[in-house]
């Protein structure tokens, strides 16, 4: 898509919508308006010294038609990131997740529909549900969809309301299923920077059973690239798999996070596992590479890891508020 000058960006306080808002500040003259609640995942710091002048934050909710529809009147272009998204708290309670996941993406399709702007939805793999840990096979965009959470299913739910809307009324809308995120800005509460942050703090690591699951991982920088990528040259209607072939195990991912942080491989302690834990995660990013000539930037993730680490090391200021907090919910959840 041409000519985009406003882009909307929802989440655009989170992990992923703000480092997105990095990229586009950094790599494009577009300015953007962030749409964000403000709930424990967002966060004013990770938008902190961006020009005043092409990046501006508005505090609402996207289940909210009164907050929505002016915003998306008066952007070119729509890229949707917000959601509740920890697959925990969607075990402990759902509501949240059906009131932002599906409520709130009914709500910008509702406004997108009605000023005709073009759209951008963000998912995940974990609506594809899991492979088997020794199934050869990875996900594609024709993978039947076998959610297994509270969270993963309403992230379904909200991909077929973008389908139906663009099939049934025009929406001019694209969609992204994408594997798991690292990178700087990540809450504590995530998988990667609770370890980085808890070996900071003289804390031994927690793994989930024997942490055999397996994560396809991508780097946040990458994402950020691929979806402005669909933004401009993705096809209408079309859904498109992101993946950076970063296959790994959680105890792969422990030990490598305890090495290059030059404590012995072996420094963590296994907790109860998870229910429902989904097995493993893979994707088959051969459409956006072929079709739309995207790459991934960071194919070594021992690299990407270093770099993560350092990040967190050089930005206490930032984690430090967030991390007593979301240790206390994973103490009240016995992990």
């Amino acid at each position: 898509m041409q000519g985009v000058r406003n882009l909307l960006v929802t989440g655009g306080a989170g992990f992923i919508g703000s480092n997105f808002v990095q990229f586009v500040l950094e790599t494009t003259d577009c300015s953007v308006t962030v749409l964000d609640k403000l709930t424990y995942a967002g966060n004013k710091a990770s938008l902190a010294g961006l020009d005043p002048n092409r990046c501006r934050l508005v505090v609402g909710d996207i289940a909210d038609a009164d907050a929505v529809h002016p915003l998306v009147g008066e952007a070119d272009a729509v890229v949707h990131y917000a959601a509740e998204s920890h697959n925990d708290n969607s075990l402990h309670d759902p509501k949240p997740f059906i009131d932002t996941n599906i409520l709130g993406t009914y709500t910008l399709l509702e406004a997108v529909r009605k000023y005709g702007k073009r759209y951008h939805h963000i998912s995940t793999d974990e609506v594809y549900g899991d492979l088997e840990l020794d199934d050869p096979e990875r996900f594609t965009e024709a993978t039947p969809y076998n959610p297994s959470s509270p969270y993963s299913s309403t992230k379904a739910a909200s991909d077929l309301l973008v389908r139906a809307w663009v099939r049934s009324f025009g929406v001019q809308a694209t969609i992204s299923n994408c594997s798991n995120n690292y990178g700087p800005y990540q809450h504590v509460e995530k998988f990667i920077p609770r370890q980085i942050t808890n070996v900071l703090d003289g804390i031994r690591p927690k793994l989930y059973g024997a942490g055999a699951n397996v994560r396809d991982w991508i780097h946040a920088n990458d994402h950020s690239d691929a979806v402005w990528t669909i933004l401009q040259k993705g096809t209408i209607g079309e859904t498109y798999l992101i993946g950076a072939d970063g296959e790994k195990s959680n105890k792969e991912v422990v030990e490598l996070i305890l090495s290059l942080m030059g404590q012995p491989s072996d420094a963590y302690d296994q907790v109860v596992d998870r229910v429902g834990h989904d097995l493993r995660y893979a994707i088959d990013s051969s459409k956006l590479r072929t079709e739309l000539a995207w790459s991934p930037r960071y194919s070594d993730f021992e690299h990407g890891i270093s770099e993560t680490i350092r990040w967190y090391e050089e930005n206490e200021p930032w984690w430090r508020p967030q991390k007593a907090a979301a240790e206390q919910r994973y103490v009240e959840l016995g992990q």
